[in-house]
């Protein structure tokens, strides 16, 4: 596998136009979320049935995935869907999970990585994440619980100087052995929620 990098790298103008635009897109959200989002504050989806046990969801999530990816700049209002491809392997004898994708964002290749664990100590799941488009100047750490086929981790993005911090909430949700969702919702400051990206794995056999 090889190590992420942005196809963009060498290109000043376009790596500028990103983070700016990364940002900005990030802060409109912040001023639109408003009465669309009010209804659907931030809370971890709870289940206390058949939970998957640890080690057989991380057995079922490896292999390799394709599918589509959505996104959502607005509330409410659809700013992409794009192929997606993906691959989860196994690290160190199974004990954790790397995910890397490719996919595309109004035209421009995108590409990122995740690095899942579940920490025995505290019985949570922890998810470290980059992204060429969304996360291309920082590492988010997000961390969660578990549901009842997979599990739901937040973590947080800064937005500017002297500004609170937003939230994200990622849930992962193995539907069968061969499909897999992602679902990734921001959450605001005062921890409202709204749908930010959706990306839906099929099995590659």
């Amino acid at each position: 596998m090889r190590p992420l990098s942005s196809p963009f790298a060498s290109n000043r103008k376009y790596s500028e136009y990103s983070s700016v635009f990364c940002r900005s897109v990030h802060c409109d959200f912040a001023r639109r979320i408003g009465a669309s989002a009010r209804k659907n504050k931030d809370q971890p989806t709870q289940t206390e049935v058949n939970r998957m046990p640890q080690k057989m969801l991380f057995e079922k999530m490896a292999g390799k995935w394709e599918g589509s990816c959505r996104t959502w700049f607005e509330p409410g209002k659809l700013a992409d869907e794009s192929k997606v491809t993906g691959e989860i392997i196994k690290v160190l004898d199974g004990r954790f999970l790397r995910h890397t994708y490719e996919s595309t964002i109004q035209g421009k290749t995108r590409r990122g990585e995740e690095m899942i664990a579940f920490n025995s100590k505290t019985k949570n799941f922890q998810i470290s994440w980059v992204d060429d488009f969304h996360m291309n100047y920082a590492i988010m750490f997000s961390q969660g619980g578990a549901l009842e086929r997979g599990f739901s981790v937040r973590g947080e993005y800064d937005v500017g100087g002297n500004q609170p911090k937003w939230g994200w909430r990622t849930e992962f949700e193995l539907l069968d052995d061969d499909y897999l969702t992602i679902t990734a919702h921001n959450v605001d400051p005062e921890g409202m929620k709204a749908k930010a990206v959706e990306t839906k794995y099929r099995r590659v056999k």
